[in-house]
């Protein structure tokens, strides 16, 4: 079963570490293929950013998505850059703190999560991206929650993955506000 999907935010935000995590779960851990793309603009620190990450069964032979099944995105920057490219109902998924939107029409599925402030709240803004991860987890059934955490503590600096694990929990276990259809964040 492929899925095409895109991390986007802002330079600083860690949304290329979170496109591998995602990659190296499916791919190392869980016995899938993945190829992930990055592109970030040149200021780097605080400009928008992506990761593309297609997740399949089968072989990849084209890397880049053509369609996008899943967006996670953690700035109002990426949001509006790719909103547009979503899928007939797609899976969204994007801090609700950081980004404000009409649903796209397409999408079926639109849930927020905190992660900036659970982040805050853990003393490291910098594990945002982790919370989403988990958040991620939770609400899709593409990559196992097992295989998630194996990457997470494989990637992440030595010395931080209890804090790493923590935020991926906080957000797996994000009990997002029903959205209705039609409505924005």
């Amino acid at each position: 079963m492929r899925t095409e999907l895109r991390v986007t935010g802002f330079g600083g935000q860690g949304i290329i570490l979170a496109g591998y995590v995602i990659g190296k779960a499916a791919a190392v851990y869980d016995g899938k293929q993945a190829t992930m793309v990055q592109s970030y603009g040149p200021e780097a620190r605080g400009s928008a950013c992506s990761s593309q990450v297609i997740v399949d069964t089968e072989k990849i032979l084209y890397p880049y998505i053509r369609r996008m099944d899943v967006l996670l995105a953690m700035s109002q920057e990426g949001f509006d850059k790719f909103a547009a490219m979503l899928d007939q109902e797609a899976i969204l998924l994007f801090d609700e703190d950081l980004v404000e939107f009409d649903a796209p029409p397409s999408v079926k599925v639109f849930k927020g999560v905190p992660a900036t402030r659970i982040a805050e709240d853990l003393g490291r803004v910098m594990v945002a991206n982790i919370a989403m991860l988990g958040f991620f987890a939770s609400q899709t059934d593409i990559i196992s929650t097992t295989a998630m955490k194996k990457a997470v503590l494989s990637s992440v600096p030595k010395g931080t993955g209890d804090l790493n694990l923590n935020a991926f929990e906080k957000g797996f276990h994000h009990q997002p506000a029903e959205i209705p259809v039609g409505a924005g964040a």
